[in-house]
C-alpha cells in the first residue's frame, strides 16, 4: 500500500485510472484470503451480515419479467421457485404413501424452502420432510427459527455441512441447490455425492450461475459489456460495492477473496458428465452487469430511457446467445440419474449448446482453485 501510494505522483495523470486499478489489484491478493480455511472465514463473515441475500434492485424485476417469465411460462412456471414446486408436488403426488425426503445444500436461511412448504401444505400435500445443509450454522438459525414461526418444525432438518466430511445417509427424491453451485470448490466431489444420493427416480433441480469463473465476462462478452457502459451517464457508472464512480467498467474477479464464482465456468460440463436434463433453460450475460446489485441500483424502471437501455442489452443477449458466439450465464434445470422421456429446452438451446469452452481463448480460460 505504501509503495504504490508513495509512486503515484510519478505516474502520467492519463494512467491514473490504469494504476488505480493496479493499485486495488495489489490489495486484494495482499489483504485477501490465500488458503482454503480463509476463504471459509471470508464466506462465513460475508453472508452472516447479510440480512436478505435474496434482495435484488427493481431494474432486474423489470428485466426479469418482461423478458424471462413468458418463455418460462411456456414450460408451467414463472421462475425458479415455481419449478421446484412443480416438480416436488410431482413427486409427493405420484408416491402418495412414501415421505417425499428433500435435501436441499447450501440452504442458507432456508427462506426458499419455507416458501415451497406453506405452498405444499395450502394445496393439502403433507407427505414431504426437508433436510437443510449449509456452511454457516448462523444462517441456519434463521431458517430454523422462520420454521418454527410457521409451525413446520416437524417438517425441516438443519444440519452444518461441509463438502469433505459429508456422508449422505439417505436416497432423495428432490435434491436442490439454489444459488450455491457456484460456491464449491470440489464440485467433481459434490457431484459425485449428489448422484448416490439421488433416488433413481428423484431429481436434481438447480438455479445457478454457470458463466466464467469469479464472475468475470468472457472476452467475446466484455467487448460488449464495454460498448454498453459507453452510453452511460456518470450517475449509472456509480459502484455501490464500492462507493465510486467507475469511468470505465473493470472487469474483477470476485472470486479473489473467498468462493463467488470460484469454479462457475464448470459447472454445467460436470453436470453434463454426470446427469441428464428433464428441464434446461439457458440465460443472460451481457445484461448481467447492469441489473446486479452493484450497479442495478441506478437504473430505475420508471424511467423510459433505462427501461430502453435494459431492452437493448436483452435484446443482444438473445441474438449473441442463439447465434452461439455468446453463451448463457444463468441456468434453471431439472436432472435425473437416467434420460428423460421427455427433455424440455428453450428452442435450440440445449445444455450441450451451451456450454462454453475455455480453449476457445487460450490462456483466458483457467480455473481459479488455488
Amino acid at each position: 500500500m505504501r509503495i504504490t501510494r508513495a509512486l503515484k505522483p510519478y505516474v502520467p495523470k492519463a494512467l491514473h485510472p490504469h494504476y488505480r486499478k493496479l493499485r486495488e489489484l495489489v490489495v486484494r491478493w495482499t489483504s485477501g484470503p490465500k488458503s482454503y480455511q480463509d476463504r471459509i472465514r471470508a464466506e462465513l463473515v460475508n453472508y452472516s451480515g447479510t440480512a436478505n441475500v435474496h434482495e435484488l434492485p427493481p431494474i432486474m424485476n423489470y428485466w426479469s419479467n418482461k423478458h424471462l417469465v413468458p418463455v418460462i411460462k411456456t414450460f408451467g412456471f414463472g421462475n425458479s421457485i415455481e419449478m421446484f414446486r412443480t416438480y416436488i408436488a410431482r413427486v409427493c403426488t405420484e408416491r402418495p404413501e412414501e415421505t417425499c425426503r428433500i435435501l436441499s445444500i447450501g440452504a442458507g436461511d432456508s427462506a426458499t424452502e419455507i416458501n415451497i412448504a406453506q405452498w405444499l401444505f395450502e394445496r393439502n400435500i403433507r407427505n414431504f420432510q426437508f433436510e437443510c445443509l449449509d456452511l454457516n450454522p448462523e444462517v441456519l438459525d434463521r431458517g430454523r427459527s422462520a420454521a418454527a414461526k410457521k409451525e413446520f418444525a416437524d417438517r425441516f432438518e438443519f444440519s452444518t455441512f461441509d463438502i469433505n466430511s459429508w456422508k449422505p445417509g439417505l436416497q432423495y427424491h428432490i435434491i436442490l441447490a439454489i444459488q450455491c453451485l457456484h460456491h464449491f470448490v470440489e464440485l467433481e466431489l459434490l457431484f459425485d455425492k449428489i448422484h448416490n444420493a439421488l433416488h433413481p427416480d428423484g431429481f436434481f433441480l438447480t438455479d445457478d450461475m454457470i458463466g466464467r469463473n469469479g464472475h468475470q465476462r468472457w472476452p467475446e462478452a466484455l467487448k460488449f459489456v464495454q460498448k454498453f457502459w459507453e452510453e452511460l451517464p456518470d450517475s449509472y457508472r456509480y459502484n455501490n460495492g464500492l462507493k465510486r464512480t467507475d469511468q470505465r467498467y473493470e472487469d474483477w474477479d470476485c472470486s479473489v477473496a473467498g468462493f463467488e464464482g470460484i469454479r462457475a465456468q464448470d459447472i454445467l460440463p460436470l453436470l453434463l458428465e454426470r446427469f441428464h436434463f428433464d428441464f434446461f433453460f439457458g440465460f443472460g450475460n451481457i445484461i448481467d452487469i447492469f441489473v446486479d446489485r452493484v450497479f442495478g441500483p441506478n437504473f430505475d424502471p420508471n424511467r423510459e430511457w433505462d427501461r430502453d437501455f435494459i431492452d437493448r442489452i436483452h435484446a443482444a443477449d438473445v441474438r449473441e446467445i442463439e447465434s452461439g458466439r455468446l453463451k448463457p450465464t444463468h441456468i434453471y434445470a431439472a436432472m435425473m440419474k437416467r434420460p428423460s422421456s421427455n427433455p424440455k429446452f428453450h428452442k435450440h438451446l440445449t445444455p450441450e449448446f451451451s456450454v462454453r469452452m475455455p480453449d476457445k481463448y487460450p490462456g483466458k480460460g483457467k480455473s481459479n482453485v488455488r
